[in-house]
Order: C-alpha cells, then sequence, then structure tokens
C-alpha cells in the first residue's frame, strides 16, 4: 500500500470519536452512581422503618399482654432497636362501643422525625 493510500484511510480512532466515547461513558457512571446512592438510602430508610415497627409492635404486645383495659389519653416510651433510640407516643381513644378502645402507637427517630404509626384495637375482657 502506498503512503497516499494510508493518508487516506488513517489507523485508530479520530479525538472528536475517543471525546464522544468517554462523554457517554462518564454519563453512564455518573447515572449508575446515583442509582448506586438511591439504593443505600432505600436500604437504610428501610431499616429505619422495619426498627420502628418492631418498636410499635413490641408495645402494642405489651399492652395486649398486661390484660387491663388501657385508660384513654396519651403517652410515652422509649424503644431501643438494633443500637438505636426511638421515642414512642401511645394514644388511647374511646370507640362507640364502650367494651373497646383504640390504641395508636407513633414511633419518632432520635431527631423528632414521625416514622410509622401503628393503630388497634384492645378490648376489655
Amino acid at each position: 500500500m502506498s503512503s497516499r493510500a494510508r493518508a487516506l484511510h488513517p489507523k485508530g480512532f479520530t479525538l472528536i470519536e475517543v471525546l464522544v466515547a468517554l462523554a457517554i461513558l462518564a454519563l453512564t457512571l455518573g447515572a449508575g452512581l446515583k442509582a448506586a446512592g438511591a439504593l443505600v438510602l432505600n436500604a437504610q430508610r428501610q431499616t429505619q422503618l422495619s426498627a420502628a415497627q418492631w418498636c410499635a409492635d413490641n408495645h402494642l404486645t405489651e399492652l395486649k399482654l398486661s390484660r387491663a383495659f388501657p385508660g384513654t389519653g396519651q403517652a410515652e416510651f422509649g424503644c431501643e432497636q438494633l443500637g438505636v433510640r426511638y421515642r414512642g407516643q401511645t394514644r388511647t381513644q374511646n370507640t362507640p362501643n364502650p367494651n373497646f378502645r383504640r390504641v395508636d402507637v407513633q414511633i419518632f427517630s432520635e431527631d423528632g422525625y414521625g416514622l410509622l404509626t401503628v393503630s388497634t384495637v384492645l378490648s376489655r375482657f
């Protein structure tokens, strides 16, 4: 092959092709990092909600096992799950049937952010 033919058909990539490939790679990596970060945050949130659910369930189970008909009003309690302290609030209300009370348990994070509310009905008997 002559040197003139080699000049018309160069081997390799041009600078523009390399820059376009790098730009595509950078966008792909950026999207991947964003997705990975979202997965980590979702996993942390799920862990926090699971622990808060355990706190609420444990408190409601404790109320049920006491076999005492709860009075109306509000009360606060603390709970620790997975090494994290949670603050809970119990609100007990009357129902149309005087033999039942509605109990709402709300769980808050350490910084006071409401995580979840669980409700149940407790009977007199």
